[in-house]
């Protein structure tokens, strides 16, 4: 959701940088990046480690009401997202939200989405593993009816992050690392493409990665007869 659907991130480093000049607490916005696409406790467990003068559980829902402060103020798409959100709509393509943030947050984003764009959504609080670990990706997939690993592969992914990127690959979905927020180099990540923008993206686009990935593991299979 952060830096794939909205470019939030800016949002959560600016939370984490007031919180830590409220409270103290040596924190900078290289160790927001560091963190981005983490799970919320293991920010706050951090944050504590660098000195923040707060307890550790109420962190995370001090980071969250500012970023939906922010957010309430003006709600950052990525440009060209919403497009595509549209076209798979019309197209009758379900989607799933998959994040680690809290379902209130995600809930904030769905509302403000194009109508109908996503049919569920998959949350870090929902009481799943956590990113790395495949498990909020193939519990989305189950909920639009996918439960074979072999259909996993016509499931397409975006992630920015490389926590993400490694849970999407290891569910088996075809796995897009979008690069036009997150300046965290994810070049040597295990994804099976690279996307630096959505603007003029088509559902073609997006049906031929798949295509193209399910290619490759035909051909493979073939190699190995």
């Amino acid at each position: 959701m952060d830096g794939t659907l909205i470019d939030s991130e800016p949002y959560w480093h600016q939370a984490e940088l007031d919180l830590a000049h409220e409270h103290g607490g040596d924190w900078n916005a290289d160790m927001g990046w560091q963190v981005s696409g983490k799970p919320l406790p293991t920010v706050a467990r951090l944050m504590r480690e660098r000195g923040l003068d707060l307890p550790e559980d109420q962190i995370p829902d001090l980071l969250i009401d500012g970023v939906i402060a922010m957010e309430e103020r003006h709600m950052p798409w990525i440009e060209g997202v919403r497009t595509i959100l549209t076209d798979l709509v019309g197209a009758g393509i379900p989607s799933i939200l998959v994040t680690t943030s809290p379902r209130r947050m995600a809930q904030a984003v769905v509302a403000k989405a194009p109508e109908g764009a996503f049919a569920d959504y998959v949350c870090g609080d929902d009481g799943l593993a956590q990113k790395p670990d495949p498990a909020p990706y193939l519990h989305a997939a189950s909920l639009v009816g996918i439960n074979s690993p072999d259909l996993m592969t016509s499931c397409l992914a975006f992630e920015d992050t490389l926590t993400g990127i490694t849970s999407a690959v290891a569910s088996g979905a075809t796995t897009v690392a979008y690069t036009g927020t997150n300046p965290v180099d994810t070049s040597s990540g295990p994804q099976f493409a690279s996307m630096k923008s959505y603007v003029g993206v088509t559902l073609d686009d997006l049906s031929a990665l798949i295509a193209k990935r399910l290619g490759r593991l035909g051909s493979s299979a073939a190699q190995t007869c």
